[in-house]
């Protein structure tokens, strides 16, 4: 059922996608064949996603920064280290202007740190 599903999704972006092209060309469409609330909450859900996306890899960058923090002496720093540097990499390069306001940095903060496990692993 999931295929069909998403081959029915698919199928609606796609012919969504190019009456919204054609409209944008100025050709005169019907509107009626443009669903535009699914189409508001399509751009919406896009938007949300890679917001989480950049939130989910701030995360996993906080989390192994804390670690680094919490055991300076362990031999597994240099790996924290270089995998928080590249969540941040990843992180910068996925993160837009928009989403500065959105993201709760003390948030993330504070889910990081409950995340820590307690023997340092």
């Amino acid at each position: 059922m999931s295929d069909l599903y998403d081959t029915d999704v698919l199928l609606w972006s796609e012919q969504q996608a190019a009456l919204l092209r054609r409209r944008a060309a100025g050709e005169l469409v019907n509107d009626t064949e443009l669903d535009w609330p699914n189409i508001a909450e399509e751009i919406e859900s896009v938007g949300s996603e890679q917001r989480h996306a950049v939130e989910s890899l701030l995360l996993q960058a906080l989390l192994h920064q804390l670690k680094i923090e919490a055991w300076p002496s362990s031999r597994d720093v240099p790996h924290w280290r270089s995998e928080a540097r590249l969540f941040r990499a990843r992180a910068r390069r996925r993160f837009v202007p928009s989403m500065r306001q959105r993201i709760d940095v003390a948030g993330l903060y504070h889910d990081a740190f409950r995340a820590l496990p307690e023997n340092g692993g």
